[in-house]
């Protein structure tokens, strides 16, 4: 690997308006020479960055970068930002998978200088090398026998369910809470929004899900669509903000993180939660206004990771839209690959890794991930990508500078496609 080295550009030849990071009048701003971010193995990566104040080039701003990769090098240094021209960072990679380019903007003291959110002003992005090879570790041998014993008792369980109607945002759809009986311990709880007065077999049927947290579903209303949207827990919605505190510093605390639990996939906390999925769709298929034919299913971060398993697990889903999904690739981090925030690799959670639910999916999927999101890595996207051979199709979106929380209003964007 070519070690760092720092060039001041004399020209505004790189674009200069992707993964900014507003603080104020103050932002980083970064792009690689490459459209794509893709290189061959060995090429040079090189990234452009710059300090803006008011939208235009500021000089004297202390820079702190960092190299890390799914080579397991590491590298670190210091800047000083100029008017005149980016700041350029040179690297490579050798091996199939991703590095990672971190800039912040630091004081005389070298501590991060923190926005009107307090939150670092920085570029997080990246560039990836033969991301077609990236592959995960095996997948348990039973993974379909396992889910088949999971579907079996889910079936043993009545799908009785209450609604209870709750005021609406729209006059033109009925909302209810409802929920609805489910093997796994707890219920599926979530709201239903239909149109009022729709007809027998004449809207779409759509599922959504939510990132990570304790918190009330939404309610979601779209035309000539029925919605369901879910909590993750089973837990009451609509509740105050006491309760799900409450939940998040008890009951809930650090729920998916517990190491003994995820050692069996029957005692991991998403076998409860991926139940809760599947029952969700099957009444959705169940109401009258299903016009038996499209059945979408959604959703970002835990939502995604949740989507996923929809997709793979009930072949009447019709189309999978993903946004940044979670647990994809558990197993890579054996492989030296960069770790997201996510639960340690374990052997039950092989059985839920998104990555491996990909194989079993069928219908067309759409996933937008980011290049510098390390709570799910891009080498974890990509393998989830690779894995979707028996999708109609299979659409990935990569936007430069894209961390899980935040997504630059004019980043680099690319597209990996197979239709």
């Amino acid at each position: 690997m070519k070690r760092f080295y720092f060039i001041l550009l004399l020209s505004l030849c790189f674009r200069l308006g992707a993964s900014v990071l507003q603080a104020g009048d103050l932002s980083v701003v970064g792009t690689t020479d490459k459209e794509t971010a893709l290189y061959q193995p060995g090429e040079t990566m090189l990234f452009s960055v710059r300090v803006l104040e008011d939208g235009k080039p500021v000089a004297g701003k202390n820079l702190k970068w960092t190299r890390t990769g799914d080579d397991a090098k590491t590298e670190t240094g210091t800047a000083v930002s100029s008017a005149s021209g980016p700041l350029a960072l040179s690297t490579s990679l050798d091996v199939p998978g991703f590095v990672r380019i971190e800039v912040a903007l630091v004081d005389e003291a070298g501590k991060p200088v923190m926005d009107a959110q307090n939150k670092p002003i920085r570029f997080d992005g990246g560039a990836g090398v033969d991301v077609e090879k990236l592959d995960g570790v095996p997948e348990p041998a039973d993974f379909d026998a396992f889910w088949a014993r999971q579907k079996a008792r889910l079936a043993e369980v009545p799908m009785k369910f209450t609604l209870t109607e709750v005021a609406s945002p729209d006059p033109a759809f009925t909302v209810y809470d409802v929920k609805i009986d489910c093997a796994g311990g707890k219920p599926v709880s979530g709201y239903f929004t239909k149109p009022r007065n729709a007809a027998s077999n004449s809207l779409k049927a759509h599922a959504t899900y939510n990132g990570y947290g304790v918190a009330s579903a939404a309610i979601r209303c779209e035309k000539d669509t029925l919605m369901l949207n879910i909590n993750a827990h089973g837990i009451e919605n609509g509740k105050d903000p006491d309760f799900y505190k409450n939940l998040k510093e008890g009951e809930l605390k650090g729920y998916a993180f517990n190491n003994d639990e995820n050692a069996k996939p029957e005692t991991a906390y998403f076998n409860g939660m991926i139940l809760r999925v599947l029952r969700a769709l099957e009444f959705l298929k169940s109401q009258p206004e299903w016009n038996g034919k499209d059945l979408l299913v959604s959703g970002g971060s835990q939502g995604g990771f949740q989507s996923l398993a929809a997709a793979a697990l009930d072949k009447d889903v019709t189309r999978c839209d993903t946004f940044i999904p979670w647990c994809c690739d558990l197993g890579g981090i054996t492989l030296g690959r960069l770790r997201g925030w996510r639960p340690d690799d374990a052997p039950g959670l092989a059985y839920y890794d998104g990555a491996n639910m990909a194989k079993r999916i069928t219908c067309p999927v759409t996933i937008v991930a980011g290049l510098g999101d390390y709570t799910c890595p891009p080498s974890g996207i990509c393998v989830l990508y690779n894995n979707l051979k028996s999708a109609a199709s299979r659409r990935l979106e990569f936007i430069q500078g894209k961390t899980h929380a935040y997504t630059p209003p004019s980043g680099q964007r690319f597209v990996l496609k197979s239709e």
